[in-house]
């Protein structure tokens, strides 16, 4: 829960120092009018990636294949449309580096190397048999 504060704290701090040196270079106006040019084709660019992205699924699923890199980049579709929606200048840089599907991939690669360790992949189970003992409860129809 702390490193999290952490991490809100110092992303609005950096954003705020981009806000300054940013308008201080081309104008208030400018720099609002840049904030809001950037949500709204974030959000539209979203909601094509995110429709491209479920039709894709559909087509996973009548191939009987799972569409587990959909579903994922689905979840990263809509983060990066949060962080679009959110103004800034690093978050929005952080939403289109995640809506573009090439970098999106690169993204999915480097977190999925590092949840796959080798504890991931020892064999935590124990074999064993059963039997199925019928109770009087279960005859009684």
């Amino acid at each position: 829960m702390g490193t999290i504060l952490i991490y809100i704290i110092g992303l609005t701090i950096i954003e705020i120092y981009l806000f300054i040196s940013i308008g201080s270079e081309i104008g208030a106006f400018t720099t609002i009018l840049l904030i809001f040019l950037t949500a709204i084709t974030g959000v539209y660019y979203a909601r094509y990636e995110g429709l491209k992205t479920l039709k894709s699924g559909f087509v996973q699923l009548s191939k009987n294949k799972p569409p587990s890199y959909e579903i994922l980049s689905g979840a990263g579709i809509a983060f990066a449309a949060l962080l679009l929606i959110i103004p800034g200048f690093l978050t929005d840089l952080m939403g289109f580096l995640l809506i573009f599907p090439f970098t999106r991939k690169m993204m999915f690669k480097k977190f999925s190397k590092k949840f796959k360790n080798e504890s991931n992949l020892k064999k935590d189970y124990i074999e064993g048999d059963f039997e199925d003992i019928e109770d009087d409860n279960d005859r009684k129809i």
